[in-house]
């Protein structure tokens, strides 16, 4: 039989202390009813002797020591999931609200999930298109990879975000089931429309399921929104066999969580005023990305982080920077110029890129095209620095060349409309018509058969 505990020993923001507690457990849900009618969900976040500190998730305004009656429930927080849950709606803690009702099933999850047997892992293959050229092109999304977006302040992350949801596919040829889990935390209510119209009016909503964490919703909401975006997203994919996408924006408000609750816990801060434990609690929620040896789906992440100050070394791009395997850099310099997406494509890279393209994934050619295009934007980049030094007009006519290869690049490869959805062979052919204004002694990444196969001077190409 539950016990049901009266009143409440303080109240310190978001946190409850509830005393003279028993058969407690770290993690367990306890339901709060405050003035004999309204209901909360609280998480015990630490235990002390019979003391516990309980987290309400929708805050703990209304709340006072003598009218609330909390009962612990005896398990962790669970999340009932369903293959139905594709289409909707959700707020931050995993209730529906697009007014279209619960969703029945029988399976309930815990949002912790279950630990990956690291022997059961499967090397990620294959690739995700994204129909974005810097993405699809120079740094390729893998199934099962965790490949992070650091953005900044003002920066078109949300657009570039929508448009991934939008287009992303598992390619022309694939006929296995594909789907999305969108999770937004501390996104402005015009933001969160913005993404609700844009699915609704493109019409991939249907598979897609959008967790939204508003702005003014409870902080402690924000710190659970990602792991039930994710144990959706592992049963759609582990026990369902579909190829998941999870786009969670922004891990920045996340992190920007974590501190807030961690100091009215009373924590020693660490870097930035960040708690010690923010590089574990990232690390729980990215490595649940992942393909299981034996089971056909697979679950992909792109968490998107804003760098305050543009810091790319503040703690949360750093630590993220450790977990994933690379990351896409938006610069603010790219989008001063109108180039949209503004991807810097310098500092972004994807590890696992060489083992998800090329024959019988891409087209041969994709790996030698991409480490050209990286070799000779670098050199723009001398030319640039060259040129703003002794002037454009004394600068060498190949380093000329290379001045409107750099322009050329990031107007016509990087840059696409926000509702261009590009093949990847729309994008490597373009990437071969910009390495045609370079001389074909300058191609020094790529085998002599492939350019013999696919090189044209520019000259050539314009007759």
């Amino acid at each position: 039989m539950a016990i049901e505990y009266l009143g409440l020993s303080a109240i310190n923001g978001p946190l409850v202390v509830l005393e003279g507690v028993q058969d407690a457990a770290y993690d367990e849900i306890v339901e709060m009813t405050v003035n004999g009618k309204e209901k909360k969900l609280g998480r015990i976040i630490e235990i002390y002797k019979d003391k516990a500190i309980i987290q309400v998730f929708e805050g703990t305004e209304g709340m006072a020591l003598r009218n609330t009656h909390t009962r612990l429930t005896g398990h962790p927080m669970e999340i009932t999931v369903s293959e139905s849950m594709l289409g909707r709606t959700f707020n931050g803690i995993g209730q529906p609200i697009d007014g279209l009702g619960d969703i029945i099933s029988d399976i309930k999850l815990d949002i912790n999930g279950k630990p990956l047997n690291p022997v059961t892992r499967e090397y990620p293959r294959n690739y995700i298109r994204t129909g974005i050229s810097a993405i699809d092109g120079l740094t390729t999304l893998i199934r099962g990879q965790k490949l992070p977006i650091f953005s900044g302040n003002g920066l078109p992350h949300d657009q570039l975000a929508a448009q991934i949801v939008q287009q992303a596919s598992l390619g022309e040829d694939s006929d296995e089931e594909f789907a999305i889990v969108f999770a937004a935390m501390g996104v402005k209510y015009d933001v969160a429309d913005f993404f609700r119209r844009t699915f609704e009016e493109s019409g991939v909503s249907s598979h897609v399921a959008m967790f939204i964490n508003l702005a003014n919703d409870p902080v402690v909401e924000r710190l659970i929104t990602p792991k039930i975006a994710l144990t959706l997203a592992e049963y759609l994919a582990f026990e369902k066999s579909m190829h998941i996408l999870v786009i969670l924006t922004d891990m920045t408000s996340f992190a920007e969580a974590m501190r807030e609750v961690s100091s009215s816990k009373g924590e020693i801060p660490s870097r930035k005023g960040f708690p010690g434990y923010l590089y574990s609690e990232l690390a729980a929620i990215y490595e649940r990305a992942g393909i299981v040896e034996g089971i056909n789906g697979s679950v992909t992440q792109i968490p998107i982080l804003t760098m305050p100050n543009d810091d790319i070394t503040h703690p949360i791009p750093d630590l993220t920077g450790y977990i994933t395997e690379g990351q896409i850099v938006l610069d603010r310099s790219l989008y001063g110029q109108s180039v949209y997406p503004p991807i810097n494509v310098l500092p972004s890279l994807s590890r696992l890129m060489k083992d998800g393209i090329g024959e019988g994934y891409t087209r041969a050619d994709h790996q030698a095209v991409a480490n050209q295009l990286f070799s000779c934007y670098a050199k723009v980049g001398d030319a640039r620095a060259l040129a703003s030094v002794i002037g454009e007009d004394e600068l060498s006519p190949i380093d000329k060349k290379y001045l409107e290869f750099g322009k050329a690049f990031e107007q016509r490869f990087i840059g696409q409309d926000i509702h261009e959805n590009r093949t990847i062979l729309e994008t490597l052919n373009i990437g071969w018509q910009l390495l045609g204004m370079l001389p074909r002694a300058e191609l020094d990444r790529i085998d002599t058969k492939i350019l013999d196969q696919y090189y044209k001077p520019a000259e050539e190409a314009e007759q």
